[in-house]
């Protein structure tokens, strides 16, 4: 394990004009995009609506929206779309490629985890993985609730793809040990697929970026592979969550970061990732390049006239950089999409427009 990964320094750092020089590596025809979280843009203040129409207005084609089970079937019987259905309409309103991610029980965006309380009385023991047999009842109103969405929206020529879960088969963060058995995909995939034969279905796994973090991700998925491991088996698009910046632990004004982001490993590995996709005729995407900080909170810290360790502004520019400017990935990327554009405007809103401006110079140099 290299003690070049971890670096404790100052949480809150000084702005500066670095993500006006950076160059921009050309995107060869990868599609460039965002995913949007309206429960993030809630959890900052924000207003949801007006925040995807300050943020569709950028010129980019793809963005990836999410359905929250917990929103849709608040109730037993219930399957209310409003709060989805506007934000599919003003995206393809403007123009945009939709993914749209059906959950149905893990969707991205904190807590990652939407199962109606009335689906699930208790919640799954830790230390476990969540075989079919043993929710016989949840999978069926899972399975039932992926293909009354597909019914819903199928008609939507925008939507591109559909994808099933967030890291399907990997634990939960720090928040909990459980895990979706292989075979629970399976079944959800299956569902899909009858409802759906045409469109591809995306599904995404976690990047690990340090040895630590791939030390620990391999023991904790041993029995049956991480979710990149299952994307790659079962999915049409394979997309990698990459997250090269986070904070351990912090004391007073300063924190213990794991940087990978040149680790020479996970470049590897990402060009081990698109060998393999072009060599079986998938397409591999960036479905979370890191473009918010990942500090010691759920909420991502907002310091006036200052920036967070774990991604600065000009940190947007040199993820997408370090993925589209590594080996064998000019042009062959399908799409890099940034995370954290709720972020973006937070902090517009408190006076620092860099992180949108970076973004805005990225889509204009990037060709």
């Amino acid at each position: 394990m290299s003690s070049l990964e971890f670096k404790l320094q100052s949480s809150a750092q000084p702005l500066t004009a670095a993500w006006q020089n950076l160059p921009v590596a050309p995107r060869q025809g990868t599609l460039l995009g965002i995913s949007f979280r309206p429960l993030q843009a809630a959890a900052f203040g924000l207003e949801a609506r007006a925040s995807l129409r300050a943020l569709l207005a950028y010129p980019y084609p793809l963005i990836r929206l999410g359905a929250y089970w917990d929103q849709i079937e608040a109730a037993p019987g219930a399957f209310q779309t409003d709060a989805l259905d506007w934000q599919i309409e003003a995206a393809a309103q403007a123009g945009k490629q939709i993914i749209l991610c059906l959950g149905p029980l893990k969707t991205f965006g904190y807590p990652e985890f939407f199962v109606p309380a009335h689906q699930l009385r208790r919640p799954f023991p830790e230390h476990t993985l969540i075989q079919p047999s043993a929710y016989p009842a949840l999978l069926e109103a899972a399975t039932g609730v992926i293909q009354r969405l597909v019914a819903r929206y199928q008609a939507h020529e925008s939507i591109v793809a559909w994808q099933l879960e967030h890291e399907a088969v990997d634990p939960l963060g720090v928040a909990h040990s459980w895990r979706l058995a292989a075979g629970w995909v399976e079944h959800e995939l299956a569902a899909l697929r009858q409802a759906d034969p045409g469109r591809p279905v995306l599904m995404n796994g976690f990047l690990p970026t340090t040895v630590a973090v791939r030390l620990s991700q391999g023991f904790n998925t041993r029995d049956q592979g991480d979710s990149l491991a299952l994307a790659q088996r079962l999915a049409d698009l394979v997309g990698i969550d990459y997250y090269p910046r986070n904070a351990l632990v912090a004391v007073g004004g300063r924190s213990l970061y794991l940087d990978g982001s040149r680790s020479r490993w996970q470049q590897q590995r990402r060009a081990q990732l698109l060998a393999w996709a072009g060599a079986h005729g998938k397409k591999l995407l960036i479905s979370e390049g890191q473009a918010e900080p990942w500090e010691t909170q759920t909420t991502p810290p907002n310091p006036p006239g200052q920036g967070m360790s774990s991604c600065l502004p000009e940190h947007l520019i040199s993820n997408y950089n370090d993925c589209l400017g590594g080996p064998g990935a000019a042009g062959a990327l399908y799409a890099y999409l940034f995370w954290g554009a709720e972020y973006w405007l937070l902090r517009q809103q408190g006076g620092d427009a860099s992180y949108l401006r970076a973004f805005a110079r990225l889509l204009e140099q990037a060709g």
